[in-house]
């Protein structure tokens, strides 16, 4: 990333000293940003910029073949030079957690709040190892708290039924000896994404014909309603009416 901005900045010419100033005032982030937001600086790299006088070869104005003689149109200007250099990265930065919590630190401290989550191997716990690394959180651009709080709960909740789905669903296959088809063949321990992702291709199609109600379900496998009986829903959710069933386990084209 800092390459490209290395070369982007190489790449640029400005006809006059004052206009390659301004852009470095731009590139330190010394002006208001945009949108009224704090222009954020590199973490990891320092850089510094400096103004040198150059020339570059131009276009022509005279049409034709020049005389071997005359010279190559030249202008004068100015380029930015880069030079980049990494930051030692400070010990805090290395093996930090971030803590989601509406708890105050009076009520409960962080090493406590940080040991429950760590104890909850059967929930929503092992849902979070996308976000163990630094880099998949900090890019969270929601600028308030209480929008990062929201967004955490709301990724809690989500985890938790996904938690309810998975648990019986395993229960159930381990205990009557079946098998559900996963990522990689047939499996006795999906996760509910995979279970998830089985619905994708049920689709129900409703509409109407001289007056009359037709509907058509497509895709529902045996394995739809092993999912249905291991949480308890009633296969009907995945059925149409007598009166207007067609191919309830007809593959979709």
């Amino acid at each position: 990333m800092v390459a490209d901005h290395v070369r982007q900045v190489h790449a640029r010419w400005f006809a006059c000293e004052a206009d390659a100033e301004a852009a470095i005032a731009e590139y330190e982030h010394r002006g208001p940003g945009r949108r009224g937001r704090r222009p954020r600086s590199w973490r990891y790299h320092a850089i510094r910029y400096r103004v040198v006088a150059d020339t570059r070869r131009t276009r022509r104005v005279h049409r034709g073949r020049p005389a071997k003689t005359e010279p190559p149109p030249m202008e004068a200007g100015y380029r930015l030079v880069v030079e980049a250099e990494r930051m030692s990265q400070p010990e805090e930065d290395n093996g930090w957690t971030g803590l989601a919590t509406t708890l105050s630190a009076a009520a409960c401290p962080d090493a406590e709040v940080l040991q429950a989550y760590q104890e909850q191997h059967t929930s929503v716990e092992p849902g979070f190892r996308w976000i163990k690394n630094p880099a998949a959180i900090s890019p969270v651009w929601l600028e308030k708290p209480e929008r990062i709080a929201a967004l955490a709960m709301l990724t809690v909740v989500g985890l938790l039924v996904s938690s309810i789905i998975q648990r019986p669903v395993r229960l159930y296959l381990q205990t009557h000896a079946q098998q559900l088809p996963g990522n990689k063949g047939m499996t006795a321990t999906p996760t509910a994404a995979v279970m998830l992702a089985l619905f994708a291709h049920v689709t129900l199609i409703q509409f109407e014909v001289a007056d009359q109600q037709i509907a058509q379900l497509y895709g529902v496998q045996p394995h739809h309603l092993l999912i249905c009986d291991a949480l308890g829903l009633d296969h009907a959710w995945y059925e149409v009416p007598l009166a207007h069933k067609i191919d309830q386990f007809s593959q979709s084209p």
